[in-house]
């Protein structure tokens, strides 16, 4: 069994919503074998930021949909986008 990194993009539901927040919540909410391994904010356009966060998870089927579930279900989360998935 391998491991996957995966790299996924959070945009909020407005210009005011508070990223700094929003990735504390990130950190409590992901379910049990995944690892945060780093979070970044990234200027879209007119004020309006994403945040980017970066995973590392088993390659066991469901995981990476549960992850995208949960973070979904953060306040201020508008949608949750895989941007970039590989095997370590």
């Amino acid at each position: 069994m391998g491991s996957v990194a995966v790299l996924l993009r959070l945009m909020p539901h407005g210009v005011d919503t508070d990223l700094k927040a929003v990735a504390n919540a990130v950190k409590e909410s992901v379910p049990a074998g995944v690892q945060i391994r780093g979070m970044q904010v990234k200027d879209i356009a007119y004020g309006l930021k994403s945040l980017l966060v970066s995973a590392v998870m088993d390659d066991t089927g469901g995981v990476l949909d549960s992850l995208e579930h949960a973070l979904a279900k953060v306040p201020g989360v508008e949608s949750v986008e895989v941007m970039e998935e590989g095997l370590l």
